[in-house]
């Protein structure tokens, strides 16, 4: 059931930001640019974007037990894996499948959708996720925001 309700809300929410939301900015043609085949250059961030969500979310299910919608989120903290590296390891790989496909599609349009989802997941993340996680997870949620950054991965 777990991997089900996992599969829906992928589908649901990073489906609908990198998959329908881009093929609506595209089909109307909207702010095209032009590189010529240096727009295969996009298909880079895709290839490291795809991976790495999808394995964020086989961690949700399989070690936090959930799904990543907040309406059925993991019941135990996930640090291992890329969340070992970066806090928010899920929102980053969607922001590069965009700034990916805003390369390969040659679209400011989808690059601006890019942006914009970069800081909506940010302003999410700040007000709702991380002070809910704090109630959630208490002492051990704190020393892991003071072990591992929220969105660069550099060495504390």
């Amino acid at each position: 059931m777990l991997v089900l309700k996992s599969l829906f809300f992928t589908l649901v929410f990073p489906g609908t930001v990198t998959g329908l939301v881009p093929w609506l900015i595209v089909s109307r043609g909207i702010w095209m640019f032009d590189v010529g085949f240096y727009r295969y250059g996009g298909i880079f961030p895709i290839a490291l974007g795809l991976p790495g969500l999808i394995w964020c979310i086989v961690e949700f299910a399989c070690v936090g037990r959930g799904t990543l919608a907040t309406i059925d989120p993991p019941r135990f903290a996930v640090r291992r894996g890329l969340y070992r590296v970066v806090r928010n390891p899920m929102y980053l790989c969607v922001v590069k499948i965009l700034l990916g496909e805003s390369l390969l599609l040659q679209s400011w349009a989808i690059a601006l959708w890019a942006v914009s989802v970069a800081m909506i997941f940010h302003l999410f993340v700040v007000f709702y996720e991380e002070p809910n996680l704090r109630r959630r997870f208490g002492r051990e949620y704190e020393e892991y925001l003071r072990a591992v950054p929220r969105w660069l991965p550099i060495r504390r």
